[in-house]
């Protein structure tokens, strides 16, 4: 029986390495009391040259900034915050300024090499868990769920990895991807990354709680967790009320945890909202 990950609350996980701006896991403040996600940025199923990067069919390379994010750092934060675990996520939005674009050439030869091919990478760098962010399709819904779905049975089935995670958004072009994998494979997915700051600019507190709403319904029993970008992106900011958000759905028992894109980003600013997001997890309401 494949176990789901345990609801923890006081969860905060974090992207980090996609923008090669050279920030390291130990710049990121990490607090004691909540569980901390680090969630490397991408793996990708391409091809590594940069002038033309092309689709390989599931046999995946790493593309974070591997400089100051090797397998030694890795476990270096691992013992210096045991509360801190490490994945890695699939796909992202681009890669050598192309769309990354999901494009197996058929479910069984891709879910083989993705198994193979992720399953070094995961040993290699002492992950623990996996996280599936693809926002480009050349294929159909089914096809992913499919794809992604055996991938993920047989990390768990093997005790590759402990929990698994989606980061849809709301897009036409994207959303029935994660909606066909979640309703055939949703008993696998531990949580939700829900980009909220794929909504507009200037989302409001009501806005944003209807949207949590209305994903929580479209990821039926699923841990959704909530989100904004520290990259100038959309949705709900802190400064305009993302905390007083989170307040409402403390209190009625629906904040599943708190994720930030990314740690890239954050680093200007000292990583002030990575500080209040955790300080608020532990904090009781």
């Amino acid at each position: 029986m494949i176990k789901a990950a345990p609801a923890n609350p006081k969860l905060f996980r974090e992207y980090i390495g996609a923008e090669n701006k050279g920030v390291t896991f130990t710049e990121v403040p990490v607090d004691s009391n909540v569980e901390f996600h680090f969630i490397l940025s991408f793996a990708i199923d391409y091809t590594t040259q940069s002038h033309n990067p092309s689709p390989t069919n599931g046999d995946f390379n790493v593309f974070w900034d591997t400089e100051n994010l090797t397998a030694a750092h890795v476990s270096a934060i691992k013992a210096l915050h045991p509360n801190a675990k490490v994945a890695l996520s699939l796909g992202g939005d681009t890669v050598g300024n192309k769309n990354v674009s999901f494009n197996p050439k058929s479910i069984n030869s891709w879910v083989r090499n993705a198994v193979y091919s992720l399953t070094q990478i995961i040993r290699k760098y002492h992950l623990d868990g996996i996280d599936i962010d693809y926002e480009h399709f050349q294929t159909d819904p089914n096809t992913f769920a499919e794809c992604i779905g055996r991938l993920l049975f047989s990390l768990k089935q093997n005790n590759i990895v402990s929990f698994t995670s989606i980061a849809p958004y709301d897009d036409d072009s994207v959303q029935p991807n994660y909606l066909a994998l979640w309703g055939k494979y949703g008993h696998l997915i531990d949580y939700v990354n829900f980009q909220f700051y794929a909504y507009d600019k200037g989302t409001t507190t009501t806005q944003f709680l209807k949207y949590f709403e209305m994903q929580s319904s479209n990821y039926k029993g699923g841990k959704i967790l909530v989100s904004f970008g520290t990259d100038n992106s959309g949705g709900l900011s802190p400064e305009n009320g993302f905390f007083a958000a989170c307040t409402r759905l403390k209190r009625q028992g629906k904040l599943h945890g708190i994720f930030i894109w990314s740690a890239d980003d954050s680093r200007k600013d000292h990583f002030r909202y990575e500080k209040q997001s955790q300080s608020f997890l532990s904090s009781v309401i």
